[in-house]
């Protein structure tokens, strides 16, 4: 959640949710957090002076950063010298929502395959934003949407964060499509987050303060019938909610 004094921006970078800095923060720590989600969404690496112009820093401030995530194994350096994201991130992310991936793969691969789709677990990150989770591509499909884990959307945008909010009570100012959503189970959204694209979502059954997620798949068009879909999404939530209970 973003903390009370500060506030949040999308970058050009659509993968970024640039946290501006309050005086709450440590600004050291901050930065060197910016230049980790940087790296993210350039996996081809950038040098010191790229790091340095993207977070705001001069270069002295940025390679202090770098060298310091480095020891810690968070980024690396190429025989180029250029800084990519570190192994050492993967012991970091492994054990986060680990329960929730390893429970949900199985019936996110069985969801693609049955629909031919693309399935995706998405979580809510914060109070304005979701998270791909996991993507898993069907694996007899002739032809799909793709899109990789980690990309951030607006809660309000798409079939997935539109499912969460339609999970909780109504509230003044709601799009239609949240309250639509709420009255038939599932979310439907077309050409909010990849452009041609239609996005159907559920939300999954939650423990009490257990993380919030959907379910869902994205398809060009809804030649397989709007229900029939909608009614295999549905099953794929539910059954995550109950293996999470």
């Amino acid at each position: 959640m973003t903390q009370v004094g500060s506030r949040s921006e999308r970058t050009a970078d659509s993968d970024i949710v640039r946290v501006q800095a309050d005086s709450g923060m440590s600004k050291t720590l901050h930065h060197g957090l910016e230049i980790l989600e940087l790296l993210a969404v350039h996996p081809r690496g950038l040098t010191v002076s790229e790091i340095a112009d993207g977070i705001g820093v001069h270069r002295t401030v940025a390679h202090r950063l770098i060298r310091t995530l480095e020891a810690h194994r968070l980024c690396r350096r190429d025989n180029r010298k250029r800084i990519s994201l570190g192994t050492g991130l993967v012991t970091l992310a492994d054990s986060v929502e680990q329960d929730l991936r390893t429970l949900a793969r199985p019936i996110l691969e069985e969801l693609a395959d049955t629909v031919e789709a693309t399935a995706h677990l998405v979580v809510r990150e914060s109070e304005s934003d979701v998270r791909a989770m996991m993507v898993v591509e069907p694996r007899r499909s002739k032809m799909h949407i793709a899109f990789r884990p980690g990309q951030v959307d607006p809660i309000d945008r798409g079939s997935a964060g539109l499912a969460m909010l339609a999970s909780m009570p109504p509230m003044d100012g709601e799009r239609p499509e949240v309250a639509a959503a709420r009255r038939r189970g599932y979310a439907l959204s077309q050409g909010e987050i990849v452009p041609a694209a239609i996005g159907i979502s559920a939300a999954v059954p939650s423990r009490p303060g257990g993380t919030q997620a959907a379910v869902g798949i994205s398809v060009f068009e809804l030649t397989a019938g709007e229900e029939k879909l909608a009614a295999a999404v549905m099953a794929a939530a539910g059954a995550l909610g109950k293996l999470l209970h």
